[in-house]
């Protein structure tokens, strides 16, 4: 009787839209379990981290402390941990939803049969970049722990931070997604790969964005991540704003627009 009941609801649930994101995103969590899967995950937590020991504990011996917008004064390493949190809440979701996406929908051709079925483009979409976030819930917690263990956050600060870490995850993994349905080889991942690296470095991750040229901080304004570490930081160092509350909007706006133009070019590629 009780398996009965269970399965009813279970088809009920998988006959709703909320049903058919989560089956396309379980499907990428029974195919992850593998040891070159766990691999790629340290080497995407690691590498923030070791930016966090070499450039907030090894130069920030040497610079000292950074004064804020605001006046206050904060050792390097501590301006420059809630930057690492953005990266690394970036990064899982952002290259899972170009990379990953581009070789399931390009090569492996995995959506072809998918979309045949009941589940539509956008909730094909919006199962990968559920997948993707929590790709980069699982990296912001792990980040979070170090921070925690280096004395560089609170337990309460952490719990304050993650939800906008999430957030960061949902804008990027919303931008992957749609970047990877303008790629047509593997070589254009390059030139997204070096678009990243020079955001992650100029937008204000290792130099407040005041001591930029007047040019050079409006172009870092325009970019996610300078509104990700603007959230994380205002969040770990207690510097609360009402700016950052256009800063969670510009990132909503971000996945929402990203995940509503990748549905529209998944349409035009599987369904023609």
């Amino acid at each position: 009787m009780v398996t009965a009941v269970l399965a009813t609801r279970l088809g009920r649930l998988a006959s709703t839209p909320a049903g058919r994101i989560w089956a396309v995103c379980l499907r990428d969590v029974t195919a992850a379990h593998s040891v070159g899967y766990t691999f790629l995950l340290v080497v995407g937590f690691l590498e923030p981290v070791l930016y966090l020991l070499s450039m907030g504990f090894g130069v920030g011996g040497m610079v000292g402390e950074v004064v804020l917008a605001d006046g206050a004064r904060v050792s390097y390493a501590s301006f420059v941990a809630p930057a690492m949190l953005a990266a690394s809440a970036m990064n899982g979701p952002f290259f899972e939803g170009s990379i990953g996406f581009f070789s399931k929908m390009r090569y492996r051709k995995l959506f072809d049969a998918t979309i045949s079925t009941p589940v539509t483009p956008f909730e094909v979409a919006a199962g990968e970049l559920l997948w993707s976030l929590g790709q980069g819930a699982m990296y912001s917690l792990a980040f979070c722990t170090v921070m925690v263990a280096l004395g560089l956050a609170t337990l309460g600060q952490v719990l304050a931070v993650l939800p906008a870490a999430l957030l960061i995850g949902f804008a990027f993994g919303g931008l992957g997604l749609l970047l990877a349905t303008f790629i047509n080889s593997w070589k254009d991942f390059d030139y997204l790969g070096a678009i990243i690296f020079s955001m992650f470095l100029f937008s204000g991750t290792f130099t407040p964005v005041e001591a930029y040229p007047g040019p050079a901080q409006i172009i870092v304004w325009l970019t996610p991540l300078y509104h990700g570490i603007e959230l994380t930081r205002g969040l770990i160092l207690d510097a609360l704003s009402l700016s950052m509350l256009a800063d969670a909007a510009y990132l909503v706006v971000v996945g929402l627009l990203g995940l509503w133009l990748a549905s529209r070019r998944i349409a035009r590629t599987l369904c023609r």
